[in-house]
Parts: structure tokens; sequence; C-alpha cells
């Protein structure tokens, strides 16, 4: 039997969150808790992994982008960078004055 640890797991703050080691009901708290770390470190561009499946995910973490205040703009990433499985995020530079 699977035991679950509940101590908090440390992610890097590098600008990319990979959402696939998630469960996707965590995205609606996490994704607001990534974005205010990356603009703690002054990470203003952001690459968010959320696989393309359904499309359900995307939905969700763009629905949580459209109304964050520090999000700038956001768009499906282009090119071998995983087109519509991430979305890259610009963050707002001055959103923590």
């Amino acid at each position: 039997m699977r035991e679950f640890n509940d101590e908090p797991i440390e992610m890097p703050i590098d600008g990319t969150l990979d959402l696939h080691t998630f469960p996707p009901g965590e995205a609606k708290k996490l994704v607001p808790d990534y974005i205010e770390a990356c603009l703690e470190k002054e990470i203003y561009q952001l690459r968010i992994i959320h696989g393309k499946g359904t499309g359900t995910l995307r939905r969700i973490v763009q629905s949580i982008l459209d109304k964050h205040p520090a999000v700038a703009s956001f768009r499906h990433e282009t090119g071998s960078g995983g087109g519509w499985g991430a979305t890259v995020v610009d963050l707002e530079k001055g959103a923590r004055d």
C-alpha cells in the first residue's frame, strides 16, 4: 500500500511550471501561487506546461491567467516548445510594487 506524505514539496522557481505531476484540481491554487513566487524572484515570463490531452486543464489554466491582475498576456507556446501543451505567460513588471 502506498503512503502519501502531506509534507510540502519544494519546487524550483525558474519560470517553468509543469502541471503533469499535480492533480488537476490543484491548478486553481498552484498557478496563482507560482505567479507570485516568480514575481518575488523578478521572473516576468513563465511557461506553464499543462499538456494537450482533452484541453480541460489548458482551459482551467488560461481562465486563471485571464483573471490574474499581474498577467499582461498569454499565448500558446510556438515551435517545438510544446504548442498547445504549454502556455507562455508575460507578467507585468510592476505588479508587486
